[in-house]
């Protein structure tokens, strides 16, 4: 094809303009969802901070719908905890070692079903056979906390929900519906991280699952717009510089 552009001659192949379309759409398309992943960023940052600012919920009164439409919020509740039948969540890192979340059901008063109270972080023993020690004291108890959803994991092995037979019983991945089967009553589908300062708990240095900021996509998306740009004139270059040639 060939044609006039400020007053110089143009020439390219119909199989030339189809790639160069499909290369300066793809790199666009990126560009716009890294817009799209930014102002998504930007709406759970603000959920983030308003979870912070409003007031506890209280469990044994209110009925969260979804963990999260309240992720991250104060909670208070009042239970029996439930400490013959305690979870140990393997392979938690914490300040570069291995070990558990120590998570113990609590029983809320006035209701049939329990909560999931993540009481720390325990280290991994020389010994895996050997499980730490996860007594409480005081089972019957009033606490305050943060609702969150449980850990995840990059990669869910088949049978990584499964726990241990016996108690404590160590667990992979925390699947609530399978953990409730075991224990034989229902589960909420969410945990309760003990607050730092409450007593029977061990390491808790809680943070929030903090995604790559807005900026950042921001930036990704000047960079792909910059590639089309860049093609762009390429191409115009090289069709240009072969009617010279």
């Amino acid at each position: 094809m060939k044609f006039m552009l400020f007053n110089r001659h143009v020439q390219f192949s119909w199989i030339g303009l189809a790639v160069y379309l499909m290369l300066v759409t793809l790199l666009c398309s990126l560009g716009f969802w890294q817009l799209d992943r930014a102002e998504q960023k930007k709406q759970i940052l603000t959920q983030q901070a308003q979870a912070l600012s409003v007031a506890s919920i209280n469990l044994n009164q209110e009925t969260i719908p979804t963990v999260e439409a309240v992720r991250y919020q104060n909670a208070t509740v009042i239970g029996r905890y439930d400490d013959a039948h305690q979870f140990l969540l393997d392979n938690q890192i914490v300040d570069g070692k291995n070990g558990y979340f120590v998570l113990t059901p609590l029983f809320l008063d006035g209701q049939s079903r329990a909560v999931l109270v993540n009481r720390g972080w325990v280290a991994l023993g020389k010994d895996r056979n050997l499980l730490p020690a996860v007594d409480i004291k005081e089972l019957q108890v009033r606490l305050a906390g943060r609702i969150n959803q449980f850990p995840s994991v990059g990669i869910k092995l088949k049978g990584a929900e499964i726990p241990t037979e016996t108690w404590p019983s160590v667990v992979q991945v925390i699947d609530s519906k399978v953990l409730s089967q075991k224990l034989g009553y229902q589960l909420v589908d969410y945990q309760i991280e003990l607050d730092p300062t409450a007593a029977e708990g061990y390491k808790r240095k809680w943070t929030m699952n903090t995604p790559i900021p807005p900026e950042k996509h921001q930036a990704y998306a000047v960079q792909w717009f910059g590639l089309a740009l860049t093609l762009t004139a390429l191409f115009i270059w090289i069709s240009i510089k072969k009617r010279s040639e």
